[in-house]
């Protein structure tokens, strides 16, 4: 059960409370997976296309780091899943929740990563100036604004005490 100090604003149980995260998380989840599956198949076909060759030796390492980034958020954001149907029944729902949603940032983090050099690879190959590592800068910094410093200064404004 609750106890004072834990109060989350809902009467519930501490196995609700577990439930209600995870529904949650992994309504999350389907987000973040889908766009990291569709981004990384994109990422499996570019070394198949006749201009890979043509690429500098640069960019090709670049596509490399990119793939194993892609590789490495698709794990992390399809291990939550995999989590659940491993421990289901355990009764370790609350201690499941913790770690699905570490892997979850985890996740978000490596797909931050894996999009920021695929940006850089897609404006060197298609732009070939200085202002391409400026674009990709001004990108990392909108992505760490809407997925981190405004759910952190939310969090800080808005939670009670």
């Amino acid at each position: 059960m609750t106890h004072a100090g834990d109060r989350t604003g809902r009467d519930e149980s501490d196995e609700e409370r577990a439930d209600r995260m995870w529904s949650e998380l992994i309504q999350e989840v389907r987000v973040a997976q889908t766009g990291v599956q569709i981004l990384f198949g994109f990422l499996l076909t570019v070394v198949f296309s006749a201009k890979y060759d043509d690429l500098a030796d640069a960019d090709q390492a670049i596509y490399t780091v990119t793939v194993v980034l892609g590789a490495c958020a698709t794990g992390a954001l399809i291990g939550p899943v995999s989590l659940h149907r491993m421990v289901s029944g355990r009764r370790v729902k609350p201690r499941a929740v913790r770690w699905a949603s570490r892997l979850t940032f985890v996740g978000l983090f490596l797909l931050l990563a894996t999009m920021t050099t695929s940006l850089l690879l897609i404006l060197r190959v298609a732009g070939h100036d200085t202002a391409v590592v400026w674009l990709v800068a001004a990108v990392v910094v909108w992505y760490l604004v809407c997925w981190y410093l405004l759910p952190l200064w939310v969090r800080r404004r808005h939670t009670t005490r």
